[in-house]
């Protein structure tokens, strides 16, 4: 599967309609951008069964706002509308595979959980807002 453009239009619908979306927030004119893509183009033909989307912080500022994205690339999975991974930086091939991999791997159950239990004791546990 090819790579998807995410803007403020689909985003909501993406991710409400898949369970595990990879997102590449990415400019043109960043070097280190266009060097990720071709690995992260790649990983998405390897992995049909997740969906792959790009942000282009330049024309989706409000998403790149909404993220708080700061340095490009900034590669972040989401599981379950959970955002279980974010960091900023062009990853190798093996790199990216280990964190697909680990991601897989996530009991989410037990995420979902450790989020309810924060959110009822008022404390924020270092969970990522998106």
């Amino acid at each position: 599967m090819s790579t998807v453009e995410l803007t403020k239009d689909n985003f909501d619908q993406i991710m409400t309609d898949n369970d595990f979306v990879l997102i590449d927030f990415w400019a043109s004119w960043c070097g280190p951008c266009r060097q990720f893509a071709p690995v992260y183009e790649a990983a998405s033909e390897r992995h049909g069964d997740l969906v792959f989307g790009k942000v282009d912080t330049e024309a989706q500022t409000e998403l790149a706002a909404a993220f708080q994205i700061q340095s490009i690339p900034t590669l972040m999975v989401v599981r379950d509308k959970v955002a279980v991974f974010a960091q900023p930086g062009a990853l190798p091939e093996a790199a990216l595979e280990d964190v697909i991999g680990q991601a897989r791997e996530l009991d989410m159950e037990a995420i979902r959980a450790s989020i309810a239990e924060n959110a009822t004791s008022g404390g924020e546990g270092g969970q990522q807002q998106g």
